[in-house]
């Protein structure tokens, strides 16, 4: 029996960098979570879920108001313990503490700490990856997420997804984690995992030592 593989991955980016896509590619990628002989899924979670309130598009871990503060620091909280109880698993996480602080920052002009959520992350061997596109190539991407998006306007302007990328290279040069940036202007999902996994295994991002 090899070792057990338990990757940890956040995948950080602007919209229309393909996290999502990426995220469920990882999730059935032999070289992160193995050869499976039946089909089943390692947990993905979203800090980007509007869980706050009762309607589509609503408020949440990245986007609550200051009135509600205590009830984000709970969740971030909660999911650090869960992660802690559960330390040999996979988790892969589709936006978190880094996509919160540049939303609060451009929104409500709040700057927010969270080394004593990264410090404790890095203590379980999460990895960051941010996910990135060519400022020219977000037109291209537009097109295609408006023959699928249920809320097309939010892609009217797409200088603030290009803003929000330079916000977010920002914080990766502050962050305590492991964390690569990965090119996805070309749309290709096979590529940007295998380079993930690339990464993970070159550093020893597969395991968690005991």
């Amino acid at each position: 029996m090899g070792r057990k593989l338990v990757p940890k991955v956040i995948l950080e980016g602007t919209r229309l960098t393909h996290k999502t896509d990426v995220a469920f590619a990882l999730n059935e990628h032999p070289r992160f979570v193995g050869q499976k002989k039946y089909r089943y899924h390692s947990p993905i979670i979203s800090g980007e879920w509007c869980a706050f309130t009762n309607h589509p598009w609503g408020r949440g871990l990245i986007n609550f108001n200051a009135d509600e503060d205590a009830k984000a620091l709970e969740t971030y909280k909660t999911w650090v313990r869960l992660f802690e109880l559960q330390r040999y698993y996979s988790w892969t996480i589709d936006r978190f503490h880094l996509s919160t602080m540049v939303v609060q920052k451009r929104e409500r002009n709040r700057e927010l700490d969270f080394r004593w959520l990264e410090e404790r992350l890095v203590n379980l061997n999460f990895r960051l990856v941010l996910l990135t596109r060519a400022p020219e190539s977000f037109a291209a991407a537009r097109e295609e997420r408006l023959k699928v998006s249920g809320k097309p306007s939010q892609y009217d302007d797409l200088q603030p997804f290009v803003e929000e990328q330079e916000q977010f290279r920002k914080l990766l040069q502050r962050t305590k984690l492991q964390h690569i940036e990965i090119d996805i202007s070309d749309d290709n999902i096979t590529a940007a995992c295998d380079r993930i996994c690339d990464w993970m295994e070159a550093t020893g991002g597969l395991y968690l030592d005991e």
